[in-house]
């Protein structure tokens, strides 16, 4: 995520330990750092989350708002998801337009959200062709310790999940097809799974989960995969300049499917 170079003498110790199977805080290869979730923290927000993922701390907010649909998919809502990586979390982060890594942050979050089918769209349907929900997801870095991509999808996923459709509040009323008009309420967010990405770096042979920022910094390639609650792959993506094996999309495939149920657990 970031180009911060660390020390010769701080790789060369975390390279001996992974070469004992350990890493330096203690965790196995294959293990995530402690989740802590808190929802509903910003009042004028549709929906919101703040996650930690070890000390790595992030925030989500979603905004929902009546706009116009695409002309393609004339009674589909829609989602947009942005990043900003602000120099608060890190000093490695630069105030400015969003940089290439909070453009690919919010890509790799927005892919999974939008492949999973994690939203049903079609409820976000005002009357079709005039007027449809759009759902804006806004992602903050306040506090960066490694994998940015692991907690702001979490982050993401706990807003949306928390959020409503403000149909009373905007005064709104669903028309269908033959022109029935349904006065509506405030609903939830038609959710209908939790997509999930696990990431992984690779450093030397070793594949490690949940990198914290000194792994990052050391490893030469990266990989994020996101499944849904069925364990089906529903997007993935590739980081660094270093090789991945098949042998090691295996692995991280498997290990994608397992951590991705605890995650579930862990969140509800």
């Amino acid at each position: 995520m970031s180009n911060y170079v660390i020390s010769q003498i701080k790789r060369d110790h975390l390279m001996n330990l992974l070469a004992d199977g350990r890493r330096e805080d203690g965790r196995q290869l294959d293990e995530i750092r402690k989740i802590t979730v808190e929802t509903g923290i910003i009042e004028s927000a549709e929906g919101s989350a703040r996650v930690h993922l070890g000390n790595t701390d992030v925030i989500a907010g979603v905004k929902v708002i009546p706009g116009t649909p695409y002309m393609d998919a004339p009674g589909d809502g829609v989602l947009t998801t942005g990043a900003e990586l602000i120099p608060l979390a890190h000093e490695s982060f630069e105030p400015g337009p969003p940089s290439e890594d909070a453009i690919e942050l919010a890509r790799v979050v927005d892919r999974g959200i939008r492949e999973s089918g994690m939203i049903d769209v079609k409820q976000l349907c005002i009357k079709k062709g005039e007027e449809i929900w759009m759902v804006f997801i806004d992602i903050y870095a306040l506090d960066y310790d490694g994998n940015l991509f692991d907690a702001s999808n979490l982050a993401a996923v706990c807003a949306l999940k928390n959020a409503i459709v403000p149909w009373k509040q905007y005064g709104k009323s669903r028309t269908d097809d033959d022109g029935n008009v349904t006065e509506m309420d405030n609903v939830p967010m038609p959710v209908t799974c939790l997509p999930i990405s696990v990431t992984e770096c690779k450093i030397g042979n070793d594949l490690i989960v949940d990198p914290n920022f000194d792994e990052e910094a050391i490893s030469t390639a990266r990989l994020t995969v996101t499944t849904d609650n069925d364990g089906n792959f529903r997007a993935m993506q590739k980081g660094g300049k270093g090789s991945i094996t098949r042998g090691d999309l295996s692995l991280c495939l498997d290990r994608a499917v397992e951590i991705g149920k605890q995650i579930r657990n862990i969140i509800g």
